[in-house]
C-alpha cells in the first residue's frame, strides 16, 4: 500500500519539475524577426501499435488507486508503456522507433488519460534523437493532440504538437494501432 503514494509523489515530483517558470533568471530574449527567420517546419508521420494483453504485452498497470474499480472510468490507474513505432500500419512495417513513457486516467467523467511520454527514433535522418510529449488523450475522441514541449539530438529544441488519430483497434485482443501526424518548428 505504501508504493502507490510514492509513485504519486514521483509523478508529482516530475511534473512540478517539468513545468515552465516565468522566472527572468531563465529566460533568453531573442528579437522575433531572427527567430522566425531561422526556424522551419517540420513533418513526421508514424504509427504507434499498443497491445496491452498476451505473452508479451506493451503497456502494463504499475498502480491504481484503492477506489479505483469504483470508478466507471478507471480513474486513478497509472500505466507504463514502451510501444513500437512503424512507418505504416502493418506488422511488416519498418520500425522507426519507440515510445516510452507513462499515461494514467485522470478524468472521472470519460475516458481521459494525462500522458508523458518521449519519442525515441531508432532510425533514420532522426536516429537517437527523442521529443518530449504530454497532454491529454481521450481515446474516444477521433482526433486528440498533445503538445511537444522540445527535443533532444537532431530534434533539440523542437515544439509544436501530435495529432492522433485511431487507426485500428481490437478490444478483444487487447491491441491498437494509432495513426501519429507530429508537427514541429526547429530552431
Amino acid at each position: 500500500m505504501a508504493k502507490v503514494p510514492t509513485f504519486s509523489l514521483i509523478v508529482l515530483l516530475f511534473l512540478a519539475i517539468s513545468l515552465p517558470t516565468n522566472s527572468q533568471e531563465f529566460s533568453t530574449k531573442v528579437p522575433k524577426r531572427e527567430l522566425q527567420r531561422s526556424e522551419r517546419l517540420i513533418r513526421l508521420r508514424f504509427f504507434l501499435r499498443e497491445s496491452i494483453r498476451g505473452d508479451a504485452p506493451s503497456a502494463l498497470v504499475v498502480a491504481q488507486a484503492p477506489t479505483t474499480p469504483t470508478y466507471r472510468y478507471n480513474f486513478g490507474r497509472v500505466l507504463v508503456f514502451d510501444d513500437p513505432l512503424t512507418e505504416g500500419p502493418n506488422l511488416s512495417s519498418r520500425a522507426v522507433g519507440r515510445a516510452q513513457g507513462l499515461s494514467t486516467y485522470a478524468d472521472v467523467r470519460e475516458t481521459g488519460l494525462l500522458m508523458v511520454y518521449n519519442y525515441f527514433f531508432t532510425e533514420g535522418r532522426y536516429n537517437d534523437s527523442t521529443l518530449q510529449v504530454m497532454g491529454r488523450n481521450a481515446p474516444r475522441s477521433d482526433v486528440r493532440d498533445l503538445s511537444v514541449l522540445s527535443g533532444t539530438g537532431r530534434l533539440r529544441g523542437a515544439r509544436g504538437y501530435v495529432r492522433l488519430r485511431a487507426y485500428s483497434v481490437d478490444i478483444q485482443r487487447g491491441y491498437f494501432v494509432d495513426e501519429h501526424l507530429v508537427f514541429l518548428i526547429l530552431p
